[in-house]
């Protein structure tokens, strides 16, 4: 009954503003009062602060600079091996496997079209089709920076407005099509194995998505889907390093990755198993055109 509770009571809730609302909380400076919020939801969440490369919740004037706190260097090592393709992010997986079609597995009972997630243009999303997806869970105590699991040119990104329900288990046990309704920020590469899309997806009370080209995408909130498309081949292209950070939430949510079909072959992976930047997720299928 609680479960049922804690699901539909999302139906209701005015999500947008009280996201917007938590959004600029979390980027005002309220000195000790802001120092005391981290330190609480250090303690609660068991944040790991070792790693951070700065430790002391007085170091940050915001929460939300806390929340997207840096590593230090050596904290998440990048597996260099050209065959390998990495986790993108610190969390957990949610779902991982084939494409069917136009079909991405949510959770039991629940799948959703892959040309929804990608922005309703059945364009970007005909190479993905019978390929390979993973969705990765951030928690709130997990490191919030998005890194590249592959080097890539970026091509286009596409905002795409929506939901902001919770992205939780809980949540995507029981919202059908919950990754596809909800507000999100679609990334597209050329990488050595093909084509990859990078899906930021947007949950209740995340304060905003960014990427390291644009800055902030969301907020405020768009009522209408915007693309943008980039130039691959000019010294102005943005061209990003295996490991290297691509974008950020400002409190917790979800992506989804997304390959095409026969280019890799994912490592032993579990739902729910823990992922950590860097670490291998996927090998270069021998089948690929690219090996």
């Amino acid at each position: 009954m609680l479960d049922w509770f804690k699901v539909n009571l999302q139906y209701i809730l005015p999500k947008h503003l009280l996201s917007r609302l938590v959004g600029k909380l979390a980027s005002a400076e309220m000195g000790s009062l802001t120092t005391g919020l981290i330190k609480l939801f250090i303690k609660h969440f068991k944040v790991n602060m070792d790693e951070a490369l700065y430790p002391q919740p007085e170091h940050y004037r915001t929460f939300n600079a806390f929340f997207t706190r840096p590593l230090q260097p050596d904290a998440r090592p990048i597996d260099e091996d050209e065959n390998v393709i990495i986790h993108a992010v610190d969390g957990a997986v949610s779902q991982f496997g084939d494409i069917n079609a136009d079909s991405i597995f949510q959770a039991k009972g629940h799948n959703y079209s892959l040309t929804t997630l990608l922005g309703g243009k059945p364009e970007m999303a005909s190479p993905f089709k019978d390929g390979k997806f993973a969705t990765v869970y951030l928690s709130p105590k997990d490191y919030h920076r998005i890194h590249m699991p592959v080097e890539g040119t970026l091509t286009d990104m596409i905002y795409v407005p929506g939901e902001l329900f919770s992205v939780n288990p809980l949540t995507a046990a029981n919202v059908p099509g919950l990754f596809a309704r909800n507000e999100r920020v679609v990334t597209f590469f050329d990488t050595p194995v093909g084509r990859m899309a990078m899906v930021l997806v947007g949950a209740t009370i995340v304060a905003s998505i960014e990427t390291v080209w644009s800055g902030t995408v969301t907020p405020p909130a768009g009522k209408n889907v915007q693309h943008w498309s980039y130039e691959k081949d000019t010294e102005s292209s943005v061209k990003l390093a295996k490991g290297e950070e691509m974008g950020r939430f400002k409190l917790g949510s979800t992506i989804v990755v997304c390959f095409e079909k026969d280019v890799i072959e994912f490592d032993e992976l579990t739902a729910g198993q823990v992922t950590r930047l860097g670490e291998p997720m996927a090998h270069v299928s021998p089948a690929s055109d690219n090996v």
